[in-house]
């Protein structure tokens, strides 16, 4: 054959190889995977930045916990366990940075490899990795774990399995799970799953498994005993198979720690000041300045610690039940939300010590902006004009009061929007052309003393309006059952929200669970306009797209009006016996679950 047959295609020829090239280098194994762009720290990395390598192993803590727990596997629907554990005691195959949006570095896995498009992820085991119990991790193990939690697992678990169109073993230490569906976080989110074992559960009904069928773990920490409702008590497992792991290193520092629960708040801060606990998050501001001056503290046995961060504000405050029929309609909802006079609220409860939360991602490049949707926010938003809540393309603000009591003008718009969706005054009662009576029960948890206080100034306010409220508060089981049941007309709600938003969205405002006994989405939100939005999000190749397809979910979620937001955690907050110690350096996200105590240690 004459070498000149071959000319018209050696361009094509040459891209392919090209092409071809450019596949393989991208799809060669690293040490870890970013959501955009490449990790920030080198495949030779000593420790995460924020741990401190050379933190001294050992020391005693105790924690304390409102409620009880009737559970010891936090992995299935059934039941409420402490939420510390599958922290604490179990990993994934990847681990995440919590000094980047989102991150992952390797844990049990050594490596990860992926696709240009991320349409499969393959990661290999490290041959070390090891159970609790001292039995390998095996690609078996893997596998399954993926396979049962995805099918019989909590519901934050089984969206994922719904995406994965095979997980198969492609070596004696490599798993590789292809996806049948383009999203780029799913190579992510798969490296986080808690891997479990296999061997304990056989012939084991694990969805509905006792409290003494503790899930045997990977992580540093082991349940040592427990008193149901009262404490768990866990030890760092001297074998822990990942001590010298650059992922590990530094952190899980602590040799045991305990969690004890107490009926309410109040009583738990007495403990703690009694010095029966070793650390507490605080979250109220005007607490925090005026009722940690104990003689601990003014003795400096127990240490006030500030930490800022950068992640969004998320969303805290009073959730509305949209399934039920006068919540279904936003006009009634923008009328609660008027009637709710948070200046005067802020001012009673934290001294108006912390910001009004503005929206979903305020206080971070991803909240939606000032005015008209603009640009590709614009662009996005429009092709659901038709669903879109009143104000999310003009733009939308929360209502302000004068800061006084009676906050009149506000309830006036309130009787005003209450009469357009058909509710009005008669012989005092709030009722509806049928003559049904307005009535809203506010479910809240024992010890929650803020909500009981914010709810019974909000009270007068809506008995002014002619509604009748009634509050029910429970204790932690219960209300987790009632939650889960999506049994509450309104309640307490708190969602804590990343700089790189992904999948978890569609757990907490997708349609597809919105009516699912467990779901997250509590408003029950079921709008074509936030799927959309969180289908833009997923699919975004850049991060400017993603950064506009975040805003607008946030203007959607925003303007729907499904929650009344309170206050801000601006800064984090911790009080603590001064033998916890924690690096000089922070990470982005500040303190949360994988901070404190995650990499302090104690130093006497």
């Amino acid at each position: 054959m004459s070498p000149d047959f071959l000319r018209p295609v050696r361009p094509l020829i040459a891209g392919i190889t090209a092409l071809l090239s450019t596949s393989i280098a991208y799809a060669e194994s690293t040490h870890g995977i970013a959501m955009y762009g490449d990790p920030a720290l080198p495949p030779d990395f000593v420790s995460l930045p924020y741990a401190n390598p050379d933190a001294p192993k050992g020391g005693k803590v105790v924690f304390g916990n409102t409620g009880g727990y009737n559970s010891l596997n936090p992995f299935v629907q059934k039941g409420s366990s402490p939420w510390q554990l599958r922290f604490w005691t179990h990993e994934g195959l990847m681990g995440r940075s919590w000094d980047e949006p989102f991150t992952l570095y390797g844990l049990l896995a050594e490596s990860v490899e992926t696709a240009p498009d991320r349409s499969w992820v393959e990661f290999t085991l490290r041959e070390n990795a090891e159970f609790s119990d001292g039995t390998p991790v095996t690609v078996d193990d893997v596998i399954w774990s993926y396979e049962t939690l995805g099918t019989e697992g909590h519901l934050r678990y089984r969206g994922l399995w719904g995406k994965i169109d095979s997980i198969e073993q492609t070596g004696p230490r490599t798993v590789r799970i292809t996806f049948n569906e383009p999203d780029r976080e799913l190579a992510l989110i798969a490296g986080l799953r808690p891997i479990l074992q296999k061997a304990q559960w056989e012939g084991k009904d694990f969805a509905n498994a006792g409290l003494h069928d503790i899930p045997v773990g990977t992580g540093p920490y082991i349940v040592d005993s427990y008193e149901a409702g009262r404490y768990v008590n866990l030890k760092r497992n001297p074998d822990y198979w990942g001590t010298d792991i650059p992922f590990r290193k530094g952190t899980m520092n602590l040799d045991e720690m305990r969690i004890e629960f107490y009926g309410d708040g109040t009583v738990l801060f007495e403990a703690f000041k009694a010095g029966e606990l070793t650390a507490v998050r605080e979250f109220n501001a005007d607490k925090w300045a005026n009722q940690y001056n104990f003689p601990a503290v003014q003795r400096g046995d127990v240490v006030k610690t500030e930490i800022p961060h950068g992640k969004p504000s998320g969303m805290t405050g009073f959730v509305m039940n949209t399934r039920k029929a006068p919540f279904a309609d936003w006009r009634v909802r923008e009328a609660l939300t008027l009637a709710f006079n948070f200046e005067f609220i802020n001012d009673t409860i934290t001294g108006n010590a912390q910001p009004r939360i503005s929206s979903y991602f305020s206080g971070s490049d991803l909240a939606m902006q000032p005015g008209p949707a603009s640009g590709r926010v614009e662009e996005l938003l429009l092709e659901f004009k038709d669903d879109l809540p009143p104000g999310t393309l003009e733009g939308y603000t929360l209502p302000e009061s004068d800061g006084s009591a009676r906050n009149r003008s506000n309830i006036r718009a309130a009787t005003k929007l209450l009469a357009e969706a058909g509710w009005t005054i008669q012989d005092g009662v709030l009722r509806n052309e049928n003559g049904g009576a307005f009535t809203v029960t506010v479910l809240l948890q024992q010890g929650d003393t803020e909500s009981e206080t914010a709810i019974e100034i909000y009270t007068r306010a809506l008995e002014r309006l002619g509604i009748a409220v009634s509050t029910e508060q429970v204790d932690s089981a219960q209300f987790t059952s009632r939650t889960s049941e999506l049994d509450f007309d309104m309640t307490y709600f708190r969602r804590a929200l990343s700089l790189s938003p992904g999948n978890e969205q569609r757990l907490y405002w997708g349609s597809e669970n919105a009516n699912t006994p467990g779901t997250r989405n509590l408003m029950g939100v079921a709008s074509p306009a936030v799927d959309g939005m969180i289908d833009a999000m997923l699919a975004s190749e850049g991060h400017e797209d993603f950064i506009a397809a975040t805003r607008g979910l946030d203007r959607v979620l925003t303007a729907g009006r499904y929650v009344i937001p309170i206050w801000n955690f601006d800064v984090g907050r911790i009080a603590h016996a001064k033998e916890l110690k924690q690096p000089e350096n922070l990470p982005i996200y500040g303190d949360g679950p994988e901070y404190m105590p995650q990499v302090w240690w104690y130093e006497e």
